[in-house]
């Protein structure tokens, strides 16, 4: 039996940062977008590059074992060099390989990572094999005998599999928890029904549940102001709208502004844990993953959960991989004690 299974990418990712880069903020009445452009035409000097693994799903189990869980991975791989990179990254982690699904007719994953001079990063990916996964290409006897089980964000033909796992995983009494991906919301929330319906935790970045929810947050203007609130009614309106679909907690996170759950009954807000970032690849990953490990090693304990994975998110930006950055939970425990100032906050919220 394992503590957790995790189905979702695997990839090898290029990283390439340079300080060429240059960001470009567009405004427009209520929203702003902000671009990485580099000059048109020219040739631009790479300061660092690198090569690691990564993928959501590969990213989560590896952090699942770091966290001391006995853990699985149900990825899609290719059949050449790649693939074995991640075979040994796995086993260099202690992740079990059994539930690896080889393809002969697509290659592994890939994605060019370029990093800005802040740290954040815009990714080129190949999906590959990730995204030809089948409902025939799971081992559901493996999930059956798990006590989790996290869906990694699934791409392409991938997301048919999506309503299978939720039904599965509810009729096993298997508990689910679910990182929505882009893909998968701009088929639109009928699509997701299902599958949030049955999860116990339900993460997404403030983008992911601007589209699934088509709640913006709405900036401050000379009529309003929402900046010295506790929590944005609008970011307020966001969870509970992902609340009604019957997922037990909800969780939106927020980049600097760290991360907002409602279970229901309260709201909690974690701030972004003290750090240098150097890369955000990854950071959700480590975030969520690390959410759900201890939401199990605490007894479902939200606020050790949401102080756990926020500092893990905040080890995970000092380093350049995405994998680089996990710490055990006894790290996460002293980490915590350096730093007695940071808490996490149970809003009151005025309906």
């Amino acid at each position: 039996m394992f503590d957790v299974i995790t189905i979702g990418s695997a990839t090898l990712d290029a990283f390439i940062e340079t300080d060429a880069a240059s960001i470009v903020s567009v405004y427009q009445m209520k929203t702003k977008k902000d671009f990485m452009s580099y000059p048109y035409g020219s040739k631009i000097e790479i300061d660092k590059f690198d090569f690691k693994t990564g993928g959501g799903g590969l990213n989560t189990a590896m952090n699942f074992a770091t966290l001391g869980l006995k853990t699985s991975a149900i990825l899609k791989i290719g059949d050449e060099t790649e693939g074995k990179n991640i075979i040994s990254a796995m086993k260099d982690t202690n992740v079990d390989t059994s539930n690896l699904i080889y393809s002969k007719e697509h290659m592994t994953g890939f994605s060019i990572i370029l990093i800005s001079f802040q740290g954040d990063r815009t990714v080129l990916a190949h999906r590959g094999a990730n995204a030809h996964m089948k409902k025939s290409d799971i081992n559901f006897d493996a999930i059956k005998n798990s006590k989790w089980l996290y869906i990694a964000p699934l791409n392409g033909d991938s997301t048919k599999v999506l309503d299978d796992i939720a039904q599965f995983a509810e009729k096993n009494d298997v508990n689910m928890a679910i990182n929505v991906g882009t893909s998968s919301i701009k088929k639109g929330p009928k699509y997701l029904e299902k599958i949030l319906k049955t999860a116990e935790v339900v993460i997404m970045n403030r983008e992911e549940a601007t589209m699934l929810t088509e709640i913006t947050i709405r900036p401050d203007t000379k009529e309003e102001k929402f900046s010295d609130k506790l929590i944005h009614p609008d970011m307020v309106k966001m969870l509970k709208k992902l609340k009604s679909t019957h997922a037990k907690i909800v969780i939106i996170t927020d980049g600097k502004d760290g991360a907002y759950a409602y279970d229901g009954k309260k709201f909690y807000h974690a701030p972004e844990f003290p750090a240098k970032v150097v890369s955000t690849l990854g950071a959700g990953d480590a975030f969520a993953s690390t959410f759900v490990a201890t939401l199990s090693l605490t007894n479902n304990d939200m606020k050790k959960a949401l102080a756990a994975a926020s500092i893990t998110a905040a080890s995970t930006v000092e380093k350049f991989g995405a994998q680089d950055g996990f710490l055990t939970y006894e790290q996460i425990i002293e980490k915590a004690k350096q730093h007695p100032e940071y808490k996490v906050d149970v809003l009151e919220i005025d309906d």
